[in-house]
């Protein structure tokens, strides 16, 4: 036998293995640029306003940002547990029950069947319509929903309360857990102040679920709504009218499908040279140097960002002077593993008056403005409701003004800040000014319950 045929065929034998290896290889790289990645990769960037400091110290003020990379919405998404809260106390009857179960039935509509729901709805009585279970058929549901009447008064708590219950029931890391409220009245029945509200939305925030509220029309209680759904960092929207409500719902399960991560801790240890004072528009732990910020979520369709200020003590000249570290560890829902990501920010110390301007990142200082601005619409809300019109509508001038004068300092020279930032100081703007306008008796109610609403979006940074 030729030793020829036996080499021939080992070659062609490795010719095809090393021919199916390259192939393999292709394709893995062909089908890499078409497959959705499935680690939701959260990128922590810190910044602050002005990186060369006064070497007389002063206020410094440090913007943390947390975006969601990587993640889309997909049949991959992980399973959500839903508590649906409805009101259907007397106020609800008419054209607002009937928006109430459109409004749910179109929710419905959005979720899968490994997905959980409850179905709550309350009066002076709280009956669960549909316990805590997963969807499969959604008739059952809708039937549920379709034999909802209004009559009665409002036990809101216990309402909200229930429906934590019932997303207790299927609580898991791997699942989004949210209560959604919506109700149109003040609550008359049980607890009923926004201090027990906000009590109520801190013991669920803390079990890893949180709160939406949607107030309907002008007669719900917004700072009772608004702080439940803060201090569970939940969001909160204002629907003036019924046509409203399925817009609203709409665009709370596209934010509750988007989530990417989940159960967050930051953690941002202030070195010397540098004292923590307070997080704006957010509440923070602060023991000493170091600051804790603890989130519910974070969605992929809107950056999270807070805005830390630190004071600044007296300071020879020097460069790369450490200012802070931030750690941050949350939950990848994608892969159900925890993860970190670490930041290390430092500063310049210069008298240099113009190294200390043009190191002014005007990005992070609309940032700041805009969580400055919101601080002074919540002191003229204050005002007005002490009976001093002139002087909430003088401090919602100067806001206006502040913030068309921040917007021309940060939309010039190099490095403006982006469109999408001017344009949201301009919207900032845009309601100071109407507001003013907007303080006497008549039409108090609406703009007070806007200017909650528009406060909520910007502190927790509401995609909607």
């Amino acid at each position: 036998m030729s030793i020829i045929n036996p080499i021939k065929a080992v070659v062609m034998t490795a010719a095809l293995v090393l021919g199916l290896s390259v192939f393999a290889l292709a394709l893995g790289l062909f089908l890499a640029g078409f497959t959705p990645a499935h680690a939701s990769e959260v990128k922590l960037s810190a910044g602050l306003g002005q990186s060369v400091i006064s070497t007389k110290g002063g206020k410094v003020y440090l913007r943390l940002s947390l975006e969601a990379l990587a993640h889309e919405v997909s049949e991959n998404r992980p399973p959500i547990n839903i508590g649906l809260v409805l009101d259907r106390s007397g106020s609800m009857r008419g054209p607002r029950i009937a928006a109430a179960k459109d409004a749910a039935r179109m929710a419905l509509s959005r979720l899968g069947r490994d997905d959980v729901v409850a179905l709550v709805a309350y009066n002076h009585n709280v009956e669960v319509l549909q316990p805590a279970r997963q969807i499969g058929s959604h008739e059952t549901f809708t039937s549920a929903i379709d034999r909802l009447t209004a009559d009665g008064r409002t036990a809101l708590h216990a309402g909200v309360k229930e429906g934590g219950r019932q997303v207790e029931r299927f609580m898991s890391d791997r699942r989004i857990n949210r209560v959604i409220l919506m109700s149109d009245g003040m609550a008359n029945v049980g607890p009923s102040s926004p201090s027990e509200l906000a009590k109520l939305g801190q013991t669920l925030g803390g079990k890893g679920i949180s709160v939406t509220t949607i107030g309907l029309g002008l007669g719900y209680n917004e700072d009772l709504m608004q702080r439940l759904a803060q201090a569970s960092d939940g969001n909160h929207a204002f629907a003036e009218t019924p046509e409203d409500l399925v817009k609203i719902f709409n665009a709370e399960f596209g934010d509750t499908l988007s989530i990417a991560a989940k159960d967050i801790e930051i953690v941002i240890e202030v070195r010397a040279g540098f004292r923590p004072v307070r997080v704006l528009g957010r509440d923070a732990d602060i023991d000493g140097s170091r600051i804790k910020i603890r989130l519910n979520q974070l969605t992929a369709l809107n950056a999270r960002y807070m805005v830390v200020e630190l004071d600044a003590s007296s300071s020879t000249p020097t460069n790369d002077v450490a200012v802070a570290q931030i750690e941050t560890q949350y939950l990848d829902l994608q892969v159900g593993e925890r993860r970190k990501t670490i930041a290390q920010i430092n500063a310049t110390i210069s008298d240099d008056k113009v190294k200390q301007e043009a190191s002014r990142n005007k990005e992070v200082l609309s940032e700041i403005t805009t969580q400055i601005a919101t601080e002074r619409s919540e002191k003229a809300v204050d005002l007005r409701d002490k009976g001093d019109l002139a002087g909430a509508r003088k401090l919602l001038q100067e806001n206006a003004a502040y913030l068309k004068s921040s917007r021309g300092i940060y939309a010039t020279g190099e490095a403006p800040a982006s469109a999408k930032a001017l344009k949201e100081l301009e919207q900032l703007e845009q309601q100071s000014a109407t507001a003013a306008d907007n303080l006497d008796a008549k039409k108090w109610t609406k703009t007070r319950k806007s200017m909650r609403y528009q406060q909520h979006k910007a502190k927790v940074r509401q995609s909607y």
